[in-house]
């Protein structure tokens, strides 16, 4: 598997797992019937942003995207979402785009990386987040509306790019 830079021809590979991982509402904050088009333009067009994907032969199994988190003076701390096709989970998929990523982002310049919002209910992600440096800062509680589990609490994630992770 090789991690790459994404190309405009992989969308039609990309669109298929985020639209269903969208869809189903555990772990982004974006509308869940979100257009194709909102899709494209929020993942694939950020200013300032790069987007990656997982390519196994030809196959997009996941991608990421990088960006910086706030503009102006906020632009020297990043931010990624990062998305696995559900058919390639437990495949080291994501921790091998978010290894990827945190290089990336250090080598861009970026001083440290921050999620606004991970899902507390998305147990593999603040496992694989936590096993990569990450500390959770603050939980908003009840604020992500889960359609299995109801309100649950969003945490806020930071890891300095400055050191290197934890081995």
């Amino acid at each position: 598997m090789e991690i790459r830079e994404a190309r405009a021809d992989d969308w039609v590979q990309i669109w298929p797992f985020l639209r269903d991982v969208v869809a189903a509402g555990e772990t982004y904050c974006w509308p869940r019937d979100t257009t194709e088009e909102a899709a494209h333009t929020w993942w694939m067009a950020k200013p300032g942003g790069r987007v990656f994907v997982a390519d196994d032969n030809g196959q997009v199994l996941g991608t990421a995207e990088l960006h910086p988190n706030q503009p102006a003076a906020g632009g020297h701390v990043s931010n990624a979402g990062f998305m696995v096709a559900p058919q390639a989970a437990g495949r080291g998929i994501g921790r091998a785009l978010a290894e990827h990523v945190l290089v990336q982002a250090a080598n861009a310049g970026f001083h440290a990386m921050q999620f606004n919002a991970v899902v507390e209910t998305n147990h593999n992600a603040v496992s694989l987040w936590k096993s990569l440096g990450f500390t959770v800062l603050a939980t908003v509680p009840a604020a992500f509306r889960h359609p299995v589990n109801g309100p649950v609490g969003l945490h806020v994630m930071y890891r300095s790019l400055e050191t290197p992770p934890p081995v």
